[in-house]
């Protein structure tokens, strides 16, 4: 990557070229924000006297700046206020490391955190607390000056975002505490907590006036604007706070440190393959605005203000990410040397106030193929280079070359295998099983559809995988369990092979929309008449697992499946395209593809009256099961990387992805994922040994809950052996029989295979 030519010694890397597609602007209310917001400081003691700030630190970080840049078009009062929220959670920020950060005092820091949500009532009738500290003053002030504004959905979110960004500094806290560097992966999702991103996006919706409505809220591409906007936010700051973090303050929470662990290079290398992942996460955002809002608005029937509001949010976001940035370059808090009124350096000199008139291009300058470059890129070719690359390379990758057998590494495993005594049993009823749901034959009229026989059913040997991830289970257990990976394996290779040959997007959706309408939560809902293979073998499978369940059990259960089933169309989408996936976006995506969730929420279904459900949804608890999910997906690519590659033209598989990101050969990018495995792997144990002891102790669970936690982990080191065990014995992968398998004759561009949903389902489920 061509790097920006001055840059004082003392620095540890020289700042990248940014990709930055439209300009900063800047809000005409500055000056007022800047004098409000010394008014409110000082009103809530936050200035002389604190032993945090004083004037001359709030002057010189200048968070007016920032939100004048990142709010360009807010009234006055709208700004004042959101500038405010900034100033407070800066604050915190600082006073959380001088308190409990640099003091490691975690029960401290509990206590301090576990007061917080108190001050963000619902109902603003819910007297609070008398606050404390500088801190609980200015939440309690803020609360009540946002959210008469705002919908009882919209604070909800909100209260959501903010305790995860107060309560993920626990987190952060106890890496220190052990000197412990997370994973790239970890870091990515616990970043986006404790980094903010997520809670300045719904200041976005006040600022802008344009409230996401609840239909559409928790969709995945409202999710992704998201996400991707917090990714590229908080990686983008790593790189202006890595001097600040790793050598004044001690910080084991920055990207640019995370990714020189991993990767065991250069902080400068480290730094560019972080602004390239910046790059990759911006053009998902663009991404998803231009291909997957339009279909979310005609799917969910949005209505016009519904639409402008989305539309708006998204600009919002844009414009944050923009005047981020110069903000970033001209703020005293961070490493900008080579920056703002530098010449040779990643900014202009020029004042945005010049190009105010030019935001407007925003999204539409983006959808009509513009190139807006404001004044974080003033180097053209450089920038072109920058972003051209990436977006040339994900779509232009040659399917079906020629990779030969794939390369198994010594995998990291440190659980064994058992088996159930019943595995033999659970071999025959499933052929038998098939057979009659008519999943072993064409379907009529549905060309393509002649995906499996019998045969290549027993090379697949799904009742190995589900005797090892459940080896106590009862006989109809195991059925069951083999059974529904059985349903979803096929399923996972139908939509490729029937939908994927044809581009046919219209005909996979009716077919997801048609599978849930098969699996009701309310017993009384009458079901549609299945109409083929899939549709019979699920609504078999959901009669037997649903129906003994409770109403919220069974609600859950529906939207593991439900997620999966949407997520093979996110697959096809990128077949359609011809685009290989970013590689957060695979990484988060594969745990659906893969049928994760599935499998863990059966496995979770039994003893869900003796855990409280907030525990499931705790941090350290979904940190657990992703970390167990990626191991087993990547597994899983490593295994069928010749299959999908060679054989199927797939564009789904993280070797793959890495292969792409990088710029790699295959076994510079199977040595990324295999240690990214290892890294997961370590991070679950880590995880059981030394969080879950606190979680249990946070949350004050009785004995019989923590034996009931103990045992599920005890289920997931199951899964993880099983899921390796199946996958070395089994004949799904092994090259001598890819030529033969009926789904891979001809031009096949799919079937990564389920892999893990050998349902466990529970006694008494």
């Amino acid at each position: 990557m061509t790097q920006s030519q001055s840059q004082p010694a003392a620095q540890p890397f020289t700042l990248p070229h940014f990709y930055m597609p439209h300009p900063a602007r800047l809000n005409p209310h500055l000056e007022a924000a800047r004098t409000h917001s010394r008014q409110w400081a000082r009103q809530m003691n936050m200035l002389e006297g604190s032993g945090i700030w004083d004037q001359r630190d709030l002057d010189a970080h200048d968070y007016a700046l920032l939100c004048a840049y990142t709010h360009p078009e807010c009234s006055e009062e709208a700004l004042n206020l959101v500038t405010d929220w900034y100033v407070w959670v800066f604050f915190f920020d600082d006073h959380f490391l001088e308190e409990f950060k640099r003091t490691l005092d975690r029960e401290g820091g509990k206590a301090y955190l576990d007061r917080l949500p108190a001050f963000m009532p619902m109902d603003l009738d819910t007297p609070m607390p008398e606050p404390t500290n500088q801190v609980e003053a200015g939440l309690a002030d803020l609360w009540r000056r946002t959210v008469p504004a705002m919908s009882l959905a919209w604070r909800r979110r909100f209260a959501e975002s903010t305790e995860n960004l107060l309560n993920e500094s626990l987190w952060e806290l106890s890496n220190i505490d052990i000197n412990r560097i997370s994973n790239p992966v970890e870091y990515i999702e616990m970043r986006r907590k404790v980094g903010g991103a997520p809670w300045s996006a719904g200041l976005v919706e006040y600022a802008t006036g344009a409230e996401v409505p609840a239909a559409v809220a928790g969709s995945r591409p409202l999710r992704v604007l998201k996400d991707a906007f917090s990714d590229a936010v908080h990686l983008r700051n790593d790189l202006f706070s890595y001097q600040r973090e790793i050598e004044d303050e001690g910080e084991l929470s920055n990207g640019v440190l995370v990714l020189e662990t991993f990767l065991n290079c250069t902080t400068q290398e480290a730094a560019d393959a972080v602004n390239d992942l910046i790059t990759s996460r911006l053009q998902q955002f663009e991404d998803t605005v231009f291909t997957e809002l339009p279909t979310l608005f005609a799917d969910q029937g949005l209505d016009p203000a519904g639409c402008a509001a989305v539309l708006a949010y998204a600009k919002g976001l844009q414009d944050w990410q923009s005047g981020g940035h110069e903000w970033h370059m001209r703020s005293s808090r961070y490493m900008n040397g080579g920056g703002a009124g530098e010449p040779g350096g990643t900014a202009a000199p020029w004042s945005p106030l010049v190009f105010g008139g030019l935001g407007t291009q925003g999204l539409g300058a983006l959808a009509t193929g513009a190139l807006g470059l404001g004044t974080s890129a003033a180097d053209l070719p450089t920038a072109l280079r920058t972003a051209g690359n990436q977006r040339v390379r994900r779509r232009s990758h040659v399917p079906h070359q020629p990779v030969g057998p794939s390369q198994l590494p010594d995998f990291f495993m440190p659980f064994t295998t058992t088996l159930s005594p019943h595995l033999a049993a659970a071999r025959r009823n499933v052929v038998t099983w098939a057979q009659r749901m008519g999943l072993l034959q064409p379907q009529p009229g549905v060309p393509f559809s002649a995906i499996w026989d019998e045969d290549a059913l027993v090379r697949f040997d799904f009742a190995l995988c589900a005797a090892g991830l459940h080896p106590d289970a009862t006989p109809d257990e195991l059925d069951l369990g083999t059974q529904w990976l059985t349903w979803g394996t096929y399923a996972d290779d139908y939509y490729p092979a029937v939908f994927g040959r044809t581009r046919d997007v219209a005909g996979a959706l009716a077919t997801t929309k048609r599978l849930s309408a098969l699996m009701p939560v309310d017993t009384a809902d009458r079901a549609p008449e299945p109409a083929n293979a899939l549709e019979r073998a699920l609504a078999d499978l959901w009669t037997r697992t649903a129906g003994p369940m409770a109403p919220d059990a069974r609600r859950t259960f529906k939207a593991t499946v439900d997620a999966m089933t949407a997520s093979w169309l996110w697959e096809l989408d990128n077949m359609v395209l011809h685009r290989v996936p970013d590689p957060v976006d695979y990484i988060e995506m594969r745990r659906a593809t893969f049928g994760s969730d599935l499998t863990m929420s059966l496995s979770r279904l039994g003893h869900g009256r003796q855990v409280p459900p907030e525990v499931y949804r705790s941090g350290p608890m979904r940190s657990l099961e992703n970390a167990a999910a990626d191991y087993a997906c990547l597994l899983n690519d490593v295994f069928s990387y010749q299959k999908e590659i060679e054989y199927e033209g797939e564009v789904h598989n993280g070797v793959l992805v890495v292969q792409n990101f990088f710029d790699c050969d295959y076994p510079t990018a199977l040595a990324i994922v295999h240690d990214l495995m290892t890294s997961r792997m370590r991070e679950f144990q880590h995880i059981a040994a030394h969080q879950l002891p606190v979680l249990y102790d946070d949350f004050k669970l009785s004995a019989e809950a923590r034996a009931t936690l103990d045992g599920y982990v005890k289920e997931l080191e199951n899964w993880l052996a099983g899921i390796l065990t199946w996958h070395r014995e089994c004949r799904r992968y092994r090259p001598e029989y890819l030529r033969h398998h009926p789904g891979t004759t001809g031009w096949n561009p799919g079937a990564t295979g389920l892999g893990t949903s050998a349902a466990r389902v529970p006694a008494g489920a």
